[in-house]
């Protein structure tokens, strides 16, 4: 990716220095990868689980820098993400008259308290429509190259557009709209939704790819990283890379290959009425 390292975003949160941490029972190492692993395939914060679960509870942020010159870089880099996400999808709402409002991004470290409950670095990156930030450890990255083999700016880029893409469908009433099938006690009917609502945010990480394409900040090797990304998340090789067998019923965010799909679909049109995942 073509960006030149600057300065902090105003809508990025730091609380890599502490304060919003929770206790857990005592596991051990063992029971925390275990714990991390279903977190991963079936999309649930097993952590809030077992402390509790309280939706009640806020981060405590700043927005002070941390001084870790080592991961400065990588800081300066979300916050060029940040604002050209929010900065395309402004641009985008806009000719709808829908107001964008910007959400936050909030950085910590192993564990944190978010306005939908407490939160584990192994759940990875998220969005909680509760308080509308995204809440992102830096040591996702090194999870998405060395355990998920998806190495590159944009795979990352990737990661946080997609999560961005959760907020357009806050901001839109997507969520709302499917708030009844997402609570419905059919399980079936709220897997199928969940991922409907997933590959629609990874079409709406695509729409702004391809601005970045338009503006010659990406190229065809970026394209390939993020490809790479959307596939190392579906549900078939998370369930694999757990000892699983692949049950297409019990995915919620959607196989390797439809999240490339939809990506993809994002990528080549630029045009968010592409997205109607809802209509297929």
């Amino acid at each position: 990716m073509d960006w030149t390292p600057g300065g902090r975003s105003s809508d990025i949160e730091d609380d890599r220095g502490g304060g919003g941490g929770f206790g857990l029972p005592h596991l051990g190492i063992g029971g925390l990868i275990i714990v991390g692993i279903l977190s991963l395939v079936f999309h649930r914060n097993f952590f809030a689980l077992l402390s509790g679960g309280s939706t009640a509870a806020t981060p405590t942020t700043t927005t002070q820098p941390v001084n870790d010159p080592g991961e400065e870089r990588e800081v300066q880099f979300v916050s060029f993400v940040l604002d050209d996400v929010q900065k395309t999808w402004t641009g985008i709402l806009a000719q709808k008259n829908i107001p964008y409002r910007h959400a936050k991004l909030v950085l910590y470290r192993d564990r944190i308290q978010s306005g939908c409950g407490n939160a584990q670095s192994s759940t990875g990156p998220f969005y909680c429509p509760e308080d509308q930030k995204v809440y992102l450890d830096l040591g996702f990255f090194d999870e998405l190259k060395r355990r998920f083999g998806a190495p590159g700016e944009f795979a990352q880029a990737y990661v946080i557009a997609h999560e961005l893409g959760h907020h357009v469908q806050n901001l839109v009433g997507t969520e709302r709209k499917v708030e009844g099938a997402l609570q419905s006690g059919d399980k079936a009917t709220r897997n199928a939704t969940s991922v409907k609502l997933e590959l629609q945010a990874d079409c709406y990480a695509g729409v702004w790819g391809h601005t970045t394409e338009q503006r010659n900040i990406v190229h065809e090797q970026d394209v390939q990283q993020a490809l790479a990304a959307a596939a190392s998340v579906g549900d078939d090789r998370l369930q694999k890379s757990a000892g699983q067998a692949v049950s297409p019923e019990s995915f919620t965010h959607g196989s390797s290959a439809d999240r490339q799909k939809w990506f993809n679909q994002g990528l080549k049109t630029g045009d968010p009425a592409a997205c109607n995942t809802f209509g297929q």
